[in-house]
């Protein structure tokens, strides 16, 4: 194959200086004579080579077709073993594989098998253990329900006979009320109560007379300072006009506006006719204040009493009497205790500057006493003195009695 290659390049040179001296030779033919015979020649010798190199190639070729034809026919063969292997060992390996996978399924089926005979076993422990709890816990809120409904039914039965007990006291309050005279006791103890709680019971009086050897007697009168030493009583009453009051609020309650100002207007009177009665029987100055006051027990009432227009200013101005409900009353209390208060620390006041001076005048006698203890004191330094003096001389004198005299150096000695 290689010769073969290299004669196809040999050819293709020569073929290419053909052609180049072809397009030349016209030039130079008289220059190229010797050489076309030797051109001639090289063709020959070319040609023959060329038979030869073809007739070799025609061998090569159909040795090579005969190579090849074997070579198929043995990949062929080998092809067809190797298929034949491969299917074979496809087979062996389908067979392993369809005997696994049923190992495997018999395997899966077993463990599925296990798997749900055991979920069926918990599940229905899992199931007894919930229904046993559900069933207790069941119980148990039934039980306590049960025990919370008989609870409240027995506070339902206690506020019913507490309601009924109620009820009852309501209608007998309604009865209290319903007499005057028993609505004007709970009034008055509703107003004495107020003044307990607050005042001394010096400091007012019950059933007081405001004028000597008269019948007309008020509940209670607060004992103000008078200016000649004496007291002035503040009248205080207390009225309830409940029967006006209830039918005004019967009528507010059922919308009926017409009635509603009829009541109110009738309040209105029965309160002016009350406020008058006090002005008559209770207000005589100078032995009381040339005002009254009086005491409404509820305060709803005092409030429809303050809402009436024009109503607690005509009071004043025409019958001088002020209204005060239980903490209106608590309050003007309070002030004319502070009041009390005030005119007692001006009392005291009198008594502190004679003890001042009483004081002032022990405390002269006092100087005077520490003036003559301070002279007795001095004299007696003073004599304490002289007896130091004398008791120093007399030291002196007895220091000289206890010493013993020196002796004389004799006389022979200087010789």
């Amino acid at each position: 194959m290689e010769i073969l290659s290299l004669v196809l390049s040999a050819l293709s040179l020569v073929l290419l200086i053909l052609l180049l001296v072809r397009q030349n030779a016209g030039a130079a033919r008289h220059m190229w004579t010797p050489l076309d015979d030797r051109l001639n020649k090289l063709q020959t010798e070319l040609q023959r080579q060329e038979q030869g190199l073809r007739q070799e190639l025609n061998s090569s070729v159909q040795t090579l077709g005969t190579l090849l034809s074997g070579n198929q026919r043995q990949a062929a063969q080998s092809s067809q073993d190797a298929l034949a292997r491969l299917e074979e060992r496809l087979k062996t390996l389908e067979s392993h594989n369809e005997q696994k996978l049923e190992a495997m399924r018999e395997t899966i089926s077993k463990r599925l098998g296990d798997i749900q005979t055991d979920n069926s076993q918990r599940l229905e422990q899992i199931r007894l253990t919930v229904n046993e709890k559900l069933q207790e816990t069941l119980e148990s809120k039934m039980n306590q329900s049960f025990e919370r409904v008989s609870k409240q039914l027995e506070d339902v039965y206690k506020g019913l006979g507490e309601m009924q007990t109620l009820a009852n006291g309501v209608g007998d309050l309604k009865k209290v009320l319903s007499n005057v005279k028993t609505r004007g006791i709970l009034g008055e103890v509703q107003l004495g109560a107020i003044l307990r709680e607050i005042l001394a019971p010096g400091q007012y009086e019950e059933n007081v007379a405001v004028l000597p050897h008269s019948d007309n007697r008020v509940e209670f009168a607060v004992k103000l300072p008078g200016d000649d030493g004496g007291p002035v009583y503040l009248p205080i009453d207390s009225k309830f006009p409940q029967e006006d009051y209830r039918r005004l609020v019967e009528a507010s309650q059922a919308g009926d506006a017409a009635k509603t100002s009829q009541c109110a207007a009738a309040l209105e009177r029965a309160v002016l006719e009350e406020a008058r009665r006090i002005r008559d029987k209770y207000i005589k100055p100078p032995r009381t204040t040339d005002f009254a006051i009086m005491f409404l027990p509820v305060e709803s009432l005092y409030a429809e009493v303050l809402k009436r227009p024009g109503l607690c200013e005509r009071m004043q101005r025409e019958f001088r009497v002020t209204p005060c409900g239980p903490t209106t009353l608590a309050a003007l209390l309070n002030s004319l205790q502070m009041g009390f208060r005030t005119v007692a620390i001006e009392r005291r006041t009198a008594e502190v500057w004679q003890l001042l001076g009483a004081v002032r005048t022990e405390f002269a006698r006092y100087g005077e006493a520490v003036d003559k203890a301070r002279a007795r004191l001095q004299g007696a330094m003073n004599d304490l003195d002289s007896v130091d003096v004398r008791a120093r001389a007399v030291s002196r004198k007895l220091r000289g009695v206890g010493e013993t005299p020196e002796q004389p150096p004799e006389a022979g000695g200087e010789g």
